[in-house]
């Protein structure tokens, strides 16, 4: 058996706008890489963090993936440890899911090394555990479409793939600016009518339908998020002339990637994803803010081992 894996685990959109903390999809490219070496000593140990982010914690307990591997071997009761070396690959504050994608690849990869891997679904929990360092809370959003591939609802328990047609693409775009989670989750604190909650059922309803029949003008009528993109627009610049940029541009809809400052779009096919692309940066741009735009299918890929 070998003592050393590899994995690699993409990036994600998370809350889709109106599936808040319940429905993400996996983003095609950009990604995070864990290597992880099965050691003798039984503890969880973190050697170097590289790339596009280096100053997170290297104490196992306070960092994503060091708690993931935490979690698994007790949880195993295994008699060895791990020790991981991460590669970041998506910036924190970015909306793209970065704590999540350095979790779930240090997962996927320690599961290499076990004498008896487990399922996806079965990595979960340990993954919820990871993911909760840095957001303070466990939700399934981020690391679900990780582990899975694709658009995944992520339920405190389980998994479940959502079919979507396989031309449908998205364009997410990430301002070169920070927001941080805890932030954005704080913008969110206040008074929500019923009527809003009854409200934004319908729409994630209408996504959902939309999706498993193929139908975009469900999701056209259902994506529009109205709980949560109110309160976090304001602290993202620029984000309504992004929002009108896509749309004009032909998207079915947008909103904010995760917790933002990143903007999605979904689009019925590739072409029209990247013209919106353009329009969504050109309109950062306007508010003063570089940009990355990276387009992917919205059922994109999942964690794997690298060879």
């Amino acid at each position: 058996m070998s003592r050393v894996v590899r994995a690699f685990s993409p990036g994600s959109v998370g809350n889709i706008g109106v599936g808040f903390d319940i429905i993400g999809h996996s983003i095609a490219g950009i990604g995070d890489i864990a290597t992880v070496r099965r050691i003798d000593a039984p503890t969880v140990r973190i050697a170097a963090i590289r790339g596009a982010v280096t100053d997170l914690p290297l104490e196992a307990e306070r960092n994503t993936g060091g708690m993931a591997l935490i979690s698994l071997r007790e949880a195993l009761a295994l008699p060895y440890g791990f020790e991981l070396e991460i590669d970041k690959g998506i910036p924190l504050g970015s909306g793209l899911g970065g704590s999540a994608a350095s979790c779930v690849a240090a997962l996927v990869a320690a599961n290499a090394l076990l004498d008896a891997p487990l399922s996806p679904e079965a990595l979960y929990p340990h993954a919820l555990t990871g993911e909760a360092v840095a957001s303070g809370g466990k939700h399934g959003d981020n690391v679900g479409p990780m582990l899975l591939g694709g658009l995944v609802l992520a339920t405190a328990e389980r998994l479940t793939k959502i079919h979507v047609p396989a031309d449908w693409h998205a364009a997410v775009v990430h301002p070169h600016a920070v927001l941080e989670t805890k932030h954005a989750r704080a913008a969110l604190a206040g008074h929500y009518a019923l009527g809003e909650f009854v409200a934004q059922s319908a729409q994630l309803a209408q996504v959902l339908l939309g999706c498993e029949r193929g139908d975009a003008s469900l999701v056209r009528a259902g994506l529009d998020d109205l709980l949560v993109e109110p309160r976090r627009a304001p602290l993202i610049a620029g984000f309504a002339a992004v929002k009108r940029a896509a749309l004009d541009a032909g998207a079915m809809g947008a909103s904010i990637s995760g917790a933002g400052p990143s903007v999605f779009a979904w689009c019925e096919d590739e072409t029209t994803a990247r013209t919106a692309a353009t329009a969504m940066a050109r309109a950062f741009a306007d508010a003063g803010f570089d940009s990355d735009a990276h387009l992917t299918p919205v059922a994109g890929p999942a964690a794997r081992v690298l060879a």
